[in-house]
């Protein structure tokens, strides 16, 4: 029987079988460990508390951020319960009430941070804001450790350095936990368009600074609080050039030129034409210290590659309390062309940057007109240019390096002849042969500029004792520390700044950046840290995988262009004047808001004083008042300072016709008519004018 047969299985190959593979289990999320970071928090608020103690028991570290009165206030309250020692030097505080502080501040911070972090979830913000927090309180009361450790050691001067670092260790320890958790939240890409919102974003920096500071300068003019000298004196300058008596105030020995080689704010004289006003002066200055943070925004931008940073950089430049100490000095100083000089050599710098030789050229002259202290600036930063053309550093072309090296030399030489001609030719001229005035300021080493020079050289144990020393580290510190430290990352830029600095440091008026001095140094200090932007990025990366975790650029970037504000904020909450500052508001303080800017009786008893003297009279008055008579016939300063214009003697000018005491303003020596030298001793040449004012002034005019 034919026919198909059913097909048979070859015994070489066995079924098959089907295998069943397993299915691979879905991704679950890893539990997040909350435990280690609360322990870190709860150790945390227990040593923030026992630094709390510490500070808040001894007066000399709790009048670092409070006011002498505050502290008390705040030790003697009912919740603290303290008592401050007979000796005022010392306080109990009980560790309870600590405690609830320490942990009413990881409680804020930690909310702040979980608003700022929600975008990556609520149990993870949770886990990141509870180790920011306690990892910042932990840093806090390392001071504490530290300073112990100090105690024990032979020499004192570790202690008395920790003993003068609160301010900035606190500082550095806030701004480092704020950084971090700005960088935790960055999102990774920015969604908006990046030219137009970095613009915006500087300019509603530079608008909201000049409002603050602009508003704060003219409530000090309407209070009477602004001195004439080296503040409105310069409006004086102005007003005495239009009206034909020269370039100078009553105050000057003569003609402006003898005491600096300074005129750049002559260039508001079209303005000044049309609003005579020392509200003009201040309203100027404000609003170009403000633009400053343009150049700085350019030079970020350009360095780093990135907006962003170039943003984070000028916002530090507004926030950096040094830069806010040229619009109101420590003294309440609130108008120095100097500042001027801030803007204008941060625009020379960026066209340097550029290359622009000719932009560069224009910036340095117009440089030279703010003070002739600028030429030890740029003296060392024509080494620098001579510098980078021998190192070829950017540069390809062999010429162009050579150009750079020669240029770079003859501005240093031209730096030299220039600083000499002004300061031992051009002002002593002007002084009629006498010493130029800031000599004086040097006289551990001698009286002249030539005995000062011969002595740093053959006595260099009195020098490095004077630049070796606390008050210099704290100065370096105030400089560097608002901006993370990055201008260390550029330290051949930073070095153009370091002959400056060291003449700041012998010089007993500016051992801190609270005068104005210093305006050449904030120049310097942020065209280095635009410098060290990509440095600093590149350095994190490099620290991280040392460590073991490698961060992302767009980590490592976000980090660096946060620390560079934030630093500059949290050092400007103990050092700044301005509303972001404690002393502004401490109501003990004599920076707060209350003594300042609030409106005040005495500025209001001013004005009947001011309508009974005619503006052609010839008026002597005391400092704070004496701005007032600027537009008058002529301004004498009524003071313990002898002018030119009285001899050199202690009496007022002949032709004086009125005499305005100021009986309460911080410097009054005279609260009665009979302390009045000339009322008391020739009553038949003064007659006392009924007073008006309650006895807050006292008005004399000359009999006829």
């Amino acid at each position: 029987m034919t026919g198909v047969s059913a097909p048979r299985r070859c015994a070489e190959t066995p079924p098959t079988k089907k295998r069943l593979m397993p299915r691979p289990a879905p991704d679950r999320p890893q539990p997040i460990r909350l435990w280690p970071a609360i322990v870190c928090l709860v150790v945390g608020v227990a040593l923030l508390a026992s630094l709390l103690q510490t500070w808040l028991g001894t007066a000399s570290l709790a009048t670092q951020f409070l006011s002498p009165e505050s502290w008390r206030h705040v030790v003697a309250s009912d919740f603290i319960g303290g008592r401050v020692a007979s000796d005022g030097a010392t306080a109990e505080l009980p560790y309870a009430p600590c405690l609830v502080l320490s942990a009413g501040f990881c409680v804020s911070g930690g909310i702040l941070s979980l608003v700022a972090l929600r975008r990556l979830g609520w149990s993870e913000s949770l886990r990141r804001s509870a180790w920011i927090c306690g990892l910042t309180a932990i840093s806090l009361d390392l001071w504490e450790w530290v300073w112990l450790v100090t105690a024990l050691l032979p020499w004192q001067a570790p202690m008395l350095l920790m003993s003068v670092l609160p301010p900035f260790w606190a500082a550095t320890a806030l701004g480092g936990g704020l950084t971090a958790t700005l960088a935790a939240a960055q999102p990774e890409k920015s969604t908006t368009n990046p030219d137009r919102s970095r613009s915006a974003a500087v300019w509603a920096c530079v608008a909201t600074y000049a409002l603050v500071f602009v508003t704060m300068n003219w409530r000090l003019y309407f209070n009477l609080l602004i001195p004439h000298g080296d503040s409105a004196m310069y409006e004086e300058h102005l007003w005495n050039l239009l009206h034909g008596k020269g370039f100078r105030s009553y105050l000057d020995q003569g003609l402006f030129w003898g005491e600096h080689i300074q005129c750049v704010h002559l260039f508001l004289l079209p303005l000044y034409a049309l609003w005579p006003s020392h509200l003009l002066l201040e309203l100027c200055e404000s609003c170009v210290l403000a633009a400053g943070a343009w150049p700085v925004y350019w030079l970020a931008r350009r360095h780093s590659g990135d907006s962003r940073a170039a943003v984070c950089l000028a916002a530090s430049y507004l926030l950096y309390f040094p830069t806010q100490f040229l619009d109101i000095e420590i003294d309440i100083k609130t108008f120095r062309p100097e500042a001027f000089g801030l803007p204008l050599l941060l625009l020379t710098l960026d066209q340097l940057d550029r290359k622009q030789w000719r932009g560069f050229l224009v910036g340095l002259l117009l440089t030279l007109t703010v003070k002739e202290d600028y030429s030890l600036v740029f003296g060392p930063l024509g080494l620098w240019i001579a510098w980078q053309g021998w190192t070829r550093t950017g540069i390809d072309n062999p010429t162009t390096a050579r150009r750079w090296q020669w240029s770079g030399l003859a501005l240093t030489a031209a730096s030299v002849i220039y600083l000499f001609l002004a300061t031992r030719v051009v002002m002593p001229w002007f002084r009629s042969g006498a010493e130029v005035h800031y000599a004086r300021y040097f006289s551990k080493f001698g009286e002249t500029p030539e005995q000062i020079v011969r002595t740093m050289l053959t006595q260099p144990g009195l020098l490095f004792g004077e630049l070796i020393s606390i008050p210099t580290l704290l100065y370096a510190l105030s400089l560097l520390v608002p901006v993370a430290g990055i201008a260390l990352l550029s330290p051949s830029r930073l070095l153009v700044g370091l002959p400056l600095f060291g003449i700041l440091c012998l010089n007993e008026l500016a051992k801190d950046p609270r005068h104005q001095f210093h305006a050449p140094l904030v120049a310097i200090v942020f065209w280095a840290a635009a410098a060290g932007l990509p440095h600093a990025t590149g350095f994190l990366n490099g620290l991280s995988r040392r460590l073991g975790r490698n961060l992302s650029a767009e980590q490592s970037a976000a980090i660096v262009r946060h620390a560079v504000w934030t630093f500059s904020l949290t050092t400007g909450l103990f050092f700044s004047v301005s509303p972001l500052g404690v002393a502004f508001w401490d109501p003990g303080s004599s920076w707060s808001w209350q003594r300042l800017y609030a409106p005040q009786e005495r500025a209001a008893k001013f004005a009947s004083v001011a309508a009974v003297i005619p503006q052609t009279a010839r008026v002597a008055s005391t400092d704070f008042v004496h701005p007032r008579f600027t537009h008058y016939a002529r301004s004498y300063d009524y003071s313990g300072y002898a002018r030119k214009v009285s001899n050199y003697e202690q009496r007022v000018p002949d032709d004086t016709e009125y005499i305005v005491i100021d009986t309460r303003h911080r410097y009054s020596t005279i609260h009665r008519p009979e302390d009045v030298p000339e009322y008391r001793d020739h009553p038949d040449q003064w007659e006392l004018l009924p007073d008006q004012t309650d006895g807050y002034f006292i008005v004399l005019r000359r009999r006829r």
